[in-house]
């Protein structure tokens, strides 16, 4: 196991499968940080219930973007330019749950409880990593996806207890984005996640991840009165 810190003057020097790992990891965090407000930002910005809700649109989606832009700048020193995540539709995205839309305000919820909530555990994998420059720009983002987590587990907690239709509502995007955050762990038995391990650039197996994901949210959906979705319907990864 590689227990050694990487500064920005030794990359050039490190094995060439770290390298290509870290480019990887950095381009697909690049896409899920910018994949966000791609999905939401044209439609719950104008349609938002109130004023205060349309300005926490706003914040969210620019403080996803300048998480893009602290990883892009990463991306960019060790020479990947990741760029075309920018621009390319969302269809194209690494993450299948950011290939979508987010059209409704249960979904914006229910988005902010489930997908952000495993972007904070992503994040969390570089805490303390192999590669100095990313550890360092960790704790004001993950202070914002805390944020944002709070937010949609709040407002999907309100939507619950109002009962009837509105329970029924959140319940409906519930079942929808639960399965696209157990899969955005990837597979259980990935080479590439031990891979990751072996060079200090993540700390948990993707399915120590999933698991302890997993128990979190359970607890949280029970909790609100919600059924638990079945985790293996629609699946894509296991």
């Amino acid at each position: 196991m590689f227990t050694d810190k990487v500064e920005l003057k030794d990359f050039e020097k490190m094995d060439p499968e770290y390298q290509d790992l870290l480019k990887r990891v950095l381009a697909i965090q690049c896409d899920c940080e910018i994949g966000g407000p791609h999905l939401y930002i044209e439609d719950m910005l104008p349609n938002a219930p109130t004023k205060l809700y349309q300005l926490v649109v706003a914040r969210t989606a620019a403080e996803e973007v300048d998480h893009y832009r602290k990883m892009a700048r990463l991306a960019g020193d060790i020479g990947e330019d990741v760029s075309y995540v920018l621009s390319w539709p969302n269809q194209k995205r690494y993450v299948e749950a950011f290939r979508g839309k987010i059209t409704t305000w249960e979904d914006f919820a229910v988005f902010g409880f489930l997908i952000d909530r495993v972007g904070r555990f992503q994040l969390e994998e570089f805490e303390d990593c192999s590669y100095v420059p990313l550890a360092e720009i960790l704790p004001t983002m993950e202070l914002e996806e805390s944020a944002h987590i709070a937010f949609g587990t709040n407002l999907t907690r309100e939507m619950a207890e109002k009962g009837d239709e509105s329970k029924e509502r959140v319940q409906k995007s519930i079942n929808y984005w639960y399965v696209k955050g157990l899969d955005m762990f990837g597979k259980s038995d990935s080479w590439r996640s031990e891979r990751y391990r072996h060079w200090g650039l993540k700390r948990r197996t993707n399915r120590q991840q999933r698991a302890e994901y997993t128990a979190e949210v359970n607890a949280l959906i029970t909790d609100m009165g919600l059924d638990i979705p079945d985790p293996n319907e629609g699946r894509l990864y296991t």
